[in-house]
C-alpha cells in the first residue's frame, strides 16, 4: 500500500504525479486515488488482510447484485483506507477519504473504490494550488494489468471533474466503482457513467 493512492504488486510506486493507463513501464497496480498524498501534513493510512465472516457475506452480497451471473463467494478481503489524508504542500486542513478493497473466491477477482469525501484533486508538486489543492495535473483513478491491453481509467481522471467521483458510479452506488478483474481482465464496465442512486451506502 503506497500512501500516494495506490496499491501495487511487485514494486512501491513513489512516483506522484499521475499518468494515464497503460503505463509504457509495466507496473501492474490499482489506483483509487493516484495524487500527491502527504498524510504527514493530515490524515492516515490504514490496511488490513481479513477472513471475516461478516466483512466476506457483505461482499458476497455486493458481488452478487453486480454481477448476478457470476458464482461468487468471498473467502477473503485485502482492504486499504486512506483517511482525511492532506496532499503535498497543502497550507488548509482539506483531506481526502476513500478506499480500495480486493476480494476473491480463489477462482474469480474483484477490486471495488469506495469514494468518502474528495476535497482536493492535486499536490503542489504537481502544480496544484496550495490553498485549494486544485488544478495542475489532478488525481487518476483506475488500474493498470502491466500490459497494453487490460487497464481501465475511470472517467474524469487528470481532470478537474475527478472531484466529483463520490457522485459517479458503475454499479449505481455513488461514489462506489466496482470490476472484475481475473488476472486483469475488465469486465462488467459500461462506456458512460450510469444514473446516480439516491444515497451512498457503501463503506467497508
Amino acid at each position: 500500500v503506497n500512501n500516494n493512492g495506490v496499491i501495487s504488486f511487485d514494486t512501491r510506486v513513489s512516483q506522484y504525479t499521475p499518468d494515464p493507463f497503460p503505463l509504457a513501464d509495466g507496473r501492474p497496480f490499482v489506483a483509487p486515488f493516484w495524487a500527491d498524498v502527504d498524510n504527514v501534513l493530515g490524515g492516515d493510512v490504514f490496511y488490513r488482510e481479513t477472513t471475516d465472516p461478516t466483512l466476506l457475506a457483505r461482499l458476497t452480497g455486493d458481488i452478487k447484485q453486480y454481477f448476478p451471473a457470476v458464482p461468487f463467494a468471498a473467502t477473503w478481503a485485502f482492504v486499504a483506507t486512506w483517511d482525511h489524508v492532506a496532499y503535498y504542500g497543502s497550507t488548509t486542513t482539506k483531506g481526502n477519504t476513500f478506499q480500495a478493497v480486493l476480494t476473491t473466491d480463489t477462482k474469480m477477482s474483484f477490486v471495488i473504490f469506495n469514494y468518502w469525501d474528495i476535497q482536493w484533486t492535486t499536490g503542489a508538486a504537481s502544480d496544484g494550488d496550495a490553498e485549494t489543492g486544485l488544478g495542475g495535473t489532478p488525481a487518476h483513478a483506475g488500474f493498470n494489468s502491466g500490459d497494453d491491453t487490460n487497464f481501465y481509467n475511470i472517467p474524469g481522471s487528470e481532470t478537474d471533474a475527478i472531484i466529483n467521483i463520490t457522485e459517479t458510479s458503475n454499479v449505481n452506488v455513488p461514489g462506489r466503482w466496482v470490476f472484475q478483474v481475473d488476472d486483469f481482465k475488465v469486465t462488467g464496465v459500461p462506456t458512460e457513467v450510469p444514473k446516480m442512486a439516491a444515497a451512498n451506502n457503501c463503506w467497508l
